[in-house]
Formats: structure tokens, C-alpha cells, sequence
């Protein structure tokens, strides 16, 4: 509390008291979705290159069309259906028809290969996929033993009926998101649709978003920031979205100026890229500009700040509480730091002003699916969630993200747990030992590093037939970039290594 009033409250519009905060009112996004679209349905909501335009009205027609037809394959409240897909109109629509139709969206990211797969959906149990590759659909139907319907973006099924839709409450599961644990296995995060209205709310609110506000969304569909802040804001806010299937420089100005965008959601390796082009003054043409998934690094901030008048706004969030802190809209945006708690959002560290970044709130889910173990583990005993994240406070009260307890590698965004790549590489029969550390990349934020102690006497592993190997068993983000051979590993006396030597 600052002056008898809470923290988060700096980040409210002129004029509201945070007595009036409720970021529960409209109950779920799906519902909120459907009050859009009744208040004015013509207005535009998405945009795909060779797509053109769908106005609100025809998001909701074509979602609900979808939901009947998943309905009328055996599809009920609380099936889980993975989504593992390209950018597209058409994922978009499968996305809301199955949130409206009260199902656990299960999001897959397009690089994974057989193992991964086969270790979500042996732990999610879906019922369905939305997949637009054959041999990932081929994957998940032998992961499942056959009893699985894979069907693609299009959702290419016969029409039904669509059942009573919208009608799920705040404590109803909407996504259930696999992330790296301690372990290295993947957990899935539950996240009812209280979790997902919280914090879209919370961003509706802190960055002033409005209908009138136009956002290229250039991040994946299969990842927290850009489907649950992205496209769920997007919806909630009754603005509008230019769908572009992946980040290239060019493509991505152009679609800004023809048009006038307001808005970007980016994480450090595109601001970085930005800020390398002869284009980077366009950005002043937006209205803000959001970096998070990552630390941004403070020269890529200055430079663009610099050369466009930009000042990025970073933010916090984690895949089990979706969105926690911000910079202000309104205020000082201090690069180095994610800001202040969002509201609603409670924060607090385990040493007072620094240690491990502890929250609650809304946002912040109720547990790990099927791992009450997992779960009780992730929250202290007075119910805060244990980030595993270490940060400080400076004078002004802004977070600093200063490393991570879990030891989990951040790529371009992307999480990577070191224990799956390192059991990964242990597989090759001349890897006696193997550790994965974050190398610093100021365009990627870390690069996967691989420190190997060969296997015998003979010569190590060729370092590119090290990578192919790799490229069998893991997504691309994940695998190593640089392989470092070595002779021993540094441990201490009880045997652990000691990563922060390497």
C-alpha cells in the first residue's frame, strides 16, 4: 500500500478509485466476446493478408458455427482439445468456438516433435486436436492409442447445432499450458477463465486499450503472450488485430502504416532486430509498444528510444499467472525493470526487497493438472505463488527480474528447461556428460549452451552431428546453439554442478 492506497492503483485511468475495480465482471472472455459483437457488429476484428477483414459479427457467426460442429462429434464442457497450428483466421475462430463451448483449450507449439507431443497428450488426455500438420496429427493419434479426432484449423466436420454457448463462470478451466518444472518434465497450468479475464481486464485497464486500438500481433497462437494477451485483449477490448503468421521487419511496418496500427506486443529478439533496421523511426507512428517474455536488454531500449521516440513498455508475466506486472502507461517507464503490480495483483518478495518473486490474485492460477505434489510445492504457506523467479525493488518500487531460481533458459522468448536438453543429448552413445546453461544474447536474451564431456577415449562427437541429434528430439528453440566439448564438469563436494562456473 502506498498512501492508503493499493499499488496497483497507478495503473487505473484518471478518475477511477480502486474501489471500483471488479475484473471478474463480464464472468469470462467468451462472454464478453459475444457482448462485442451485439454492441457493434460490423465493426472490424481481424485482419490476415488474402483474408482481408472479419468484422465482429462474422467472428462470432463462424465461432459459433464451429462450436456446433464440434459439439456434434461428442465435444462437452471440460474435454480437453489441443491446438497446434500456424497464424490463421481459421485457428482463430477454432480457438473462440471451443473456449465458447466450454472446452480446455491444450496450446502446442508447432515445433515440437514426437516425444514432446507424446508427453502432453499422454498427460492431457484431449479428446480432439486442431492441428494443421499431418505427421504431428499422426503423432498425437498414436500418443492417445488411436482415440483422438484431428481435424484442421478449418474444422472441416458436419454442422450441428450449437448447444447453449458462453455460458462458463470464472472458476470454469479455459487453458490448460504445458511449462517446464524443476524436474524438466512439462507441467500443465490450469487457468480457469476467472485467471484469463483477470488479467486481460487488468491490460485493458493499465495500458488504456480501447476499440479503437489496432494491434499487430505478430507472436504465435500457441504461447501465453500472444493468445492470452494478444488475441484475448484484443477481444475483450473490442479493438482489432492484423494477423501476421510470423515477425519479419518489413511485412510488419507495411501492414502498420496501410493499416494504422497502434499497437505492438513483441518480446526481445524482434525489438532487437527493430531496433538493427533502417526502418526502426516507424515505430513512432504506434501508440505503445510492449516487450515481455524476456528481460529487455537496456541497449536495445536506448537505441530505440533513440532512433524512434519509442519508449518500450516491459511487463511481467508467466505462463500460471498470465499477467502480473508492468511499467505505466501513465508514468515512468524504467528500462531494467518490468514496473509495478497490475491490478488486482498482489506482489511480494521472500528477503523483503529482493529474493523470490512471490504473487497472488486473480490472475494467478489454483494449481498443476493432475499434480497436486507440483502444486502444493508451488505456493508458500500463506497461499502466494512461488514464481521461482528472483528479483529487487528500487527506490521507486519498480521490479527488477534479476534471474531464476528454476534454472530455466528464456530464448527469443520461449522457456527452455536445461534437464529435457540435457537428457536429450545424454542419449547419443559418445555424451558421457552433459550441462545446459543461458549464454547472454542480446538478440535472443539467452542462447542455449551446451557443455559436453565426451564419451571413452576416442574423438568427440562432430559438433554438427551433436545439433542433428538434437533436431530428432527437440523443438528448435530448444535446442543447443552453441557445444562447448570439455573435459569434466565443475561439481561441488556433494556431486551437483556448478552451472554458474561454466
Amino acid at each position: 500500500m502506498r498512501d492508503g492506497r493499493p499499488e496497483w492503483a497507478v495503473h487505473l485511468p484518471a478518475g477511477m478509485e480502486p474501489e471500483a475495480l471488479d475484473l471478474l465482471a463480464e464472468r469470462s472472455l467468451p462472454a464478453a466476446w459475444r457482448r462485442r459483437a451485439e454492441e457493434a457488429p460490423a465493426r472490424p476484428s481481424l485482419w490476415l493478408a488474402g483474408r482481408g477483414w472479419v468484422s465482429r459479427a462474422q467472428l462470432e457467426e463462424a465461432s459459433r458455427t464451429v462450436a456446433g460442429r464440434l459439439h456434434r462429434a461428442g465435444l462437452r464442457p471440460g474435454d480437453r482439445v489441443m491446438s497446434s497450428a500456424a497464424t490463421s483466421l481459421d485457428l482463430v475462430v477454432a480457438h473462440v468456438a471451443a473456449l465458447r463451448l466450454g472446452l480446455v483449450v491444450v496450446p502446442a507449439n508447432v515445433a515440437y516433435r514426437q516425444r514432446e507431443i507424446t508427453t502432453i497428450v499422454t498427460d492431457a488426455e484431449p479428446r480432439a486436436a486442431i492441428v494443421d500438420d499431418p505427421e504431428r496429427a499422426g503423432w498425437m493419434r498414436v500418443a492417445a492409442g488411436g482415440d483422438l479426432l484431428a481435424v484442421s484449423p478449418a474444422v472441416e466436420l458436419p454442422d450441428g447445432p450449437a448447444p447453449t454457448l458462453d455460458a462458463g463462470g470464472p472458476a470454469d478451466p479455459g487453458l490448460l499450458c504445458y511449462t517446464s518444472g524443476t524436474t524438466g518434465t512439462p507441467k500443465g497450468a490450469l487457468l480457469n477463465h476467472g485467471n484469463l479475464l483477470a488479467s486481460a481486464e487488468a491490460l485493458r485497464l493499465a495500458w488504456r486499450w480501447t476499440e479503437h486500438d489496432r494491434l499487430l500481433l505478430a507472436l504465435p497462437l500457441f504461447h501465453i503472450h500472444g493468445l492470452g494477451v494478444g488475441l484475448h485483449g484484443t477481444l475483450l477490448a473490442g479493438a482489432s488485430a492484423l494477423l501476421l503468421p510470423r515477425f519479419e521487419i518489413d511485412a510488419l511496418l507495411d501492414a502498420a502504416r496501410e493499416h494504422a496500427a497502434t499497437l505492438l506486443f513483441g518480446v526481445p529478439t524482434m525489438y532487437a532486430r527493430l531496433a538493427g533496421s533502417p526502418r526502426v523511426s516507424e515505430l513512432a507512428g504506434l501508440r505503445l509498444c510492449v516487450s515481455g517474455s524476456a528481460p529487455l536488454p537496456r541497449s536495445v531500449f536506448e537505441r530505440i528510444a533513440e532512433q524512434s521516440g519509442q519508449r518500450v513498455l516491459e511487463r511481467y508475466g508467466m505462463t500460471e499467472t498470465v499477467m502480473n506486472v508492468s511499467n505505466p502507461y501513465d508514468g515512468e517507464r524504467r528500462p531494467g525493470t518490468v514496473g509495478l503490480p497490475l491490478p488486482g495483483v498482489e506482489l511480494r518478495l521472500s528477503e523483503g526487497s529482493s529474493g523470490e518473486v512471490r504473487l497472488r490474485g486473480p490472475n494467478v492460477f489454483g494449481g498443476y493438472w493432475r499434480n497436486p505434489a507440483a502444486s502444493a510445492a508451488a505456493f508458500d504457506a500463506d497461499g502466494w505463488f512461488r514464481s521461482g523467479d528472483l528479483g529487487s525493488l528500487d527506490d521507486r518500487g519498480y521490479l527488477r527480474i534479476e534471474g531464476r531460481s528454476k534454472e530455466l533458459i528464456i530464448t527469443g522468448g520461449y522457456n527452455v528447461h536445461p534437464r529435457e536438453v540435457e537428457e536429450a543429448l545424454l542419449e547419443h552413445p559418445r555424451v558421457a556428460e552433459v550441462a545446459v546453461v543461458g549464454s547472454p544474447s542480446e538478440e535472443w536474451g539467452e542462447t542455449v549452451t551446451a557443455y559436453v564431456v565426451p564419451a571413452g577415449l576416442g574423438a568427440p562427437p562432430e559438433t554438427g552431428e551433436l545439433l542433428a541429434f538434437a533436431a530428432e528430439r527437440l523443438a528448435a528453440f530448444k535446442r543447443p546453439r552453441v557445444v562447448r566439448f570439455v573435459a569434466s564438469l565443475p561439481r561441488n563436494a556433494l556431486g551437483k554442478v556448478l552451472k554458474h562456473q561454466l
